[in-house]
């Protein structure tokens, strides 16, 4: 016996109730998706409109991070963005090997220096296309990194250098070069 699988028109899905839809593709996101998606995740974000551009700042894990718009697809749309968390660096200098231990040990989430700003950085792109739980889940994965920022540079040890304390950082909403 074989079996056929057969896909609804447009139609047949204008009719069918909402749960037995598949939910289309996001290929792009609004300034208040992400900003209801950090909402979902937890979180509370500020919405600042600046030059015609919705700026979302938001924290986690008691860090402050903000979301840098990419590539615009439209008014109000972008096809990926940039999740940020700078932190100014009290005194000038981390010890040798911060930022290297970082990139051995997790994935997902970078850490960059610009300046006097040690920056947690992860990019989020949707071209092409990606299901709508996709940028929740990015967020989560996103809040996880900045817990594990803190401890990594709470907890770091240099050869002989010591920790780095917490005091030795502090949030910043500049942004970052």
């Amino acid at each position: 016996m074989t079996e056929t699988i057969t896909t609804p028109s447009r139609a047949d899905q204008a009719t069918l109730p909402a749960d037995d839809l598949i939910a289309p593709l996001r290929t792009a996101v609004s300034a208040r998706e992400v900003a209801d998606a950090i909402r979902a995740s937890g979180c509370a974000v500020s919405e600042i409109e600046q030059d015609g551009i919705v700026h979302l700042h938001s924290a986690s894990q008691g860090l402050g991070f903000q979301v840098l718009w990419g590539n615009r697809a439209a008014a109000d749309r972008f096809v990926d963005f940039t999740l940020s968390c700078p932190l100014r660096v009290q005194g000038g200098a981390l010890p040798e090997g911060l930022t290297d231990e970082w990139h051995r040990a997790r994935r997902f989430a970078r850490l960059a220096r610009h300046g006097e700003m040690l920056v947690l950085e992860m990019d989020v792109v949707v071209a092409g296309g990606v299901g709508p739980e996709y940028v929740g889940v990015a967020l989560r994965l996103w809040m996880q990194m900045m817990g594990e920022y803190f401890v990594h540079l709470r907890n770091y040890r240099a050869s002989e250098t010591g920790a780095v304390s917490p005091a030795a950082v502090e949030p910043s909403l500049a942004t970052a070069g």
